[in-house]
């Protein structure tokens, strides 16, 4: 049995974090993950010529202070993405090229209606209260309804829907049908509204760490050292009036306290004697993640430059849905990530590896031209199917939810304590939020550690 003053469970940039924490405060710690590697929802795999692909989350932005930190305190710079050119969003079967955030060539109808949603959203999401989303004015009401039923409701123009419910339901992985209007209005409050959520400059998708996201959690992990253990699922977490004990297949963990910073469904997994409070149980139960499935397409450089496109795309119901230029800060190789999300990858995930492949460089072509047809490498990640994510890349709420159990997200119970960035009240669904998740939880175990009392013994305070 492995005896630490804390336990932290799950390898990804909260469990990293909270663990990096403890150890540079002279804690003892012990990391447990499931997987063979490090990362998380994040996987960066680094490539022969020195290139990297980030198969899992990869951009930064303004306002994601804690990673700005984080890599400022391991040296790793950042650098813009690129953004030079061209846009191109396909509804109804026409290719439309633009500048900034709306496709204005649409119909001026279609575009004046997208532009008034966002408009109404970013109002609505200045409404929430982030630290309990669950207390704003309209939270029971817009907590009862969808995302499509109010999208159903406010968006007239049939081009203006689509767009709206891929880049919005796209999010969270899953049907627009499946996500609280609540949790929608939440989440994007917590990135400073949908301009943010959605903008690529200034925005969420502004910057990326040159390395990828591996060059951040290579060096946390380096920190923290031996007090890591890999291919470690935890299955079990006992907690008693000293302390609590967490068991793997192949281990034991005795702590103070625990620190669980796995993805909501997955927390779900483990065995928790006594069982956690009902409300915490059923958030478990209640927050699904959904189905996304990343692509790189690696060329021998960025051909969509040379045509004057920045990379950007969307094509609702294609299985390229969403790309983005993923070139490293050298520009070489040409790698134009593929995002496909919800109901459509679920359909992406039922086709063998080689229909997969094909219906995405057709889509591609269809998109760029034949040159897209040739790519050098091809690089699939389908989070759908891994076991130790359940789903990507943000655990969501359905109606209903946040407004009963939203309370239990940060809660502890007893012993143990909660990671993630689902939890986090300020970048939520962010890599950046996980990050002040973890740094969150740290503080609060340390907050209770022992303190000496009378007669020379301790107590958790």
């Amino acid at each position: 049995m492995t005896d630490v003053d804390y336990c932290v469970v799950g390898g990804g940039f909260a469990g990293l974090t909270a663990a990096l924490r403890l150890k540079q405060a002279g804690r003892s710690v012990a990391l447990l993950e499931a997987r063979d590697r490090l990362g998380g929802r994040t996987f960066t795999e680094v490539r022969a010529d020195g290139s990297w692909i980030d198969r899992g989350g990869a951009w930064i932005g303004p306002g994601q202070d804690r990673i700005s930190a984080l890599m400022n305190e391991f040296g790793v710079p950042s650098y813009k993405q690129y953004t030079d050119g061209e846009a191109m969003m396909v509804v109804d079967g026409k290719q439309h090229r633009y500048e900034g955030t709306i496709p204005w060539t649409m119909s001026p109808w279609a575009a004046m209606n997208l532009g008034a949603v966002l408009l109404e959203l970013g109002r609505m999401c200045k409404s929430i209260p982030l630290e309990a989303p669950w207390a704003a004015k309209n939270a029971g009401k817009w907590d009862r309804i969808s995302l499509a039923q109010w999208l159903n409701d406010n968006v007239l123009s049939k081009p203006a829907h689509e767009l709206l419910e891929t880049a919005i339901a796209g999010l969270y992985t899953s049907a627009a049908s499946e996500v609280s209007l609540l949790f929608v209005l939440y989440q994007m409050a917590s990135g400073g509204g949908p301009g943010f959520v959605l903008g690529i400059k200034d925005g969420a998708q502004d910057a990326r760490p040159v390395g990828g996201m591996g060059a951040i959690s290579r060096p946390m992990a380096a920190e923290i050292g031996d007090s890591i253990h890999l291919s470690q699922p935890v299955r079990r977490i006992h907690q008693d009036a000293d302390g609590v004990t967490i068991r793997s297949d192949e281990s034991t963990v005795r702590a103070r306290r625990a620190i669980v910073a796995v993805p909501l469904a997955i927390a779900g997994q483990i065995l928790y004697e006594p069982m956690l409070p009902v409300d915490r149980s059923f958030l478990h139960q209640r927050m699904p993640s959904g189905s996304i499935v990343k692509i790189a397409a690696v060329y021998d450089e960025p051909f969509w430059r040379g045509d004057g496109l920045t990379g950007q795309s969307a094509a609702p119901g294609s299985p390229a849905t969403i790309t983005i230029d993923a070139c490293t800060d050298t520009g070489r190789p040409g790698i134009l990530c593929v995002i496909t999300e919800g109901p459509v990858a679920r359909d992406l995930g039922r086709l063998d590896e080689a229909e997969r492949r094909k219906a995405v460089i057709e889509a591609l072509v269809e998109r760029f031209g034949d040159k897209a047809g040739l790519p050098v490498d091809y690089v699939e990640q389908n989070w759908s199917v891994e076991r130790y994510s359940g789903g990507g890349m943000l655990s969501h709420a359905p109606t209903g939810v946040l407004t009963q159990f939203g309370h239990a997200l940060r809660e502890p119970c007893g012993r143990i304590h909660w990671a993630g960035t689902e939890s986090s009240a300020v970048m939520c669904g962010w890599v950046d939020g996980a990050i002040r998740s973890g740094e969150r939880a740290a503080s609060e175990v340390m907050e209770h550690e022992a303190v000496t009392v009378a007669g020379g013994r301790t107590s958790d305070r």
